[in-house]
């Protein structure tokens, strides 16, 4: 790793829908890339990406989850998404879409780097962020960390969780329904894609269905009063500095009629969380004992946020204050895709929010209103 730290204004961390927003928004502004042949008076920015290639997390989703299927996927900025096959694969269209527009862009994007830390260089009197990566140290005026969640699953800890004989897997870990076939299967969790792998897996073998509250149904989609009273529910929680819920626990679940289907079949009967976890199968409320070979954790993600630890920003509460995109308690940190921009129009308007922001630090609100006299 080199000792001397290269030097960019603006660090992007990640290089999903958030980071890319972000990433066309600085452009937008007029930074450039950073790099040798960059214009010395002009500001410049830098992406870290730690995959291999574009598409952030949905590279990783399993191949079953359709466009026709998933959530529905804003654009992202600039550029409209092509026309959508209904039957693609959700990770192998969108994975297309991000490449595609990293490159008609010509969006600064490095990979693959992994950030592992980053601090503040208290000797810098023009106080500076130090950014230490895979691929060397570099310095920044401001860090925009969009790392998202799919690399943090998070597992609950039940009673008796090490003894089980059989399989116990995360929604990160799942490829497909078949490798189930023959198996008893319980799924835990409450959100989207408990009940859609639920009425995926149970096309081929026997489920049960275990959550900690009695899920929420709704008839039909949010309209744009009650999706801005859920985002809101969400922003007061980080504003407070509490650790931010998801908007979708907020939103609650929708019908569709595949899941109509599903319940029709008997499949989304949801029951009461077990009490503890034996070798053969999970000890039911009511003191039963309900055999399984596989416990499939749908229970969701929490942000990567391991890398910023050395600015000390979490509280009290667990969580960290935020003023908008901004670490209340450090202006030159962004967080996009975080709490309430989490969904992916969310973090469309969370990346130019940011880049607002950031421009108007007084050192680089000085240096673009030189750059562009």
């Amino acid at each position: 790793m080199n000792t001397a730290p290269q030097a960019a204004d603006v660090v992007v961390i990640g290089a999903g829908q958030a980071g890319l927003s972000a990433a066309y928004h600085l452009q937008r502004r007029g930074l450039v890339p950073a790099g040798p042949a960059q214009n010395p008076d002009a500001l410049t920015y830098v992406v870290f990406d730690a995959e291999d290639g574009p598409g952030g997390a949905w590279r990783h989703r399993w191949k079953s989850l359709l466009m026709a299927t998933v959530n529905g996927i804003s654009d992202l900025p600039g550029i409209a998404k092509p026309e959508v096959d209904p039957c693609e694969p959700s990770s192998e269209f969108l994975t297309r879409y991000f490449g595609g527009y990293e490159e008609q862009l010509n969006l600064a994007v490095r990979r693959p780097v992994k950030v592992s830390k980053v601090s503040r260089a208290d000797d810098d009197p023009a106080g500076r962020l130090i950014i230490e990566t895979s691929a060397g140290i570099w310095s920044a005026a401001a860090v925009i960390n969009a790392t998202g969640t799919w690399t943090r699953p998070f597992w609950p800890i039940y009673p008796g969780q090490s003894s089980f004989k059989g399989r116990q897997l995360h929604v990160a870990d799942y490829v497909a329904a078949e490798e189930f076939r023959g198996q008893h299967v319980i799924v835990v969790g409450g959100g989207i894609s408990a009940v859609g792998l639920l009425e995926e897996i149970s096309k081929v073998t026997t489920t049960s269905w275990f959550t900690r509250r009695p899920p929420v149904w709704r008839d039909s989609e949010f309209d744009s009063k009650a999706g801005h009273d859920a985002v809101a529910l969400v922003e007061e929680r980080v504003r407070q500095g509490l650790p931010p819920q998801s908007v979708v626990s907020v939103t609650g679940l929708i019908w569709t009629p595949v899941l109509r289907a599903a319940a029709a079949r008997g499949v989304l009967d949801r029951q009461p969380m077990f009490t503890a976890i034996e070798p053969d199968g999970v000890r039911l409320a009511d003191g039963g004992l309900l055999k399984a070979d596989v416990i499939l954790w749908a229970t969701g993600f929490r942000a990567e946020l391991e890398h910023l630890a050395p600015l000390h920003l979490r509280g009290p509460g667990g969580g960290i204050a935020m003023d908008g995109t901004q670490v209340a308690a450090e202006p030159r940190v962004h967080l996009v895709g975080y709490g309430p921009s989490s969904s992916t129009i969310g973090a469309n308007r969370a990346g130019r929010a940011a880049v607002s922001a950031i421009l108007r630090l007084p050192s680089l609100a000085e240096a673009l209103k030189g750059a562009t006299t």
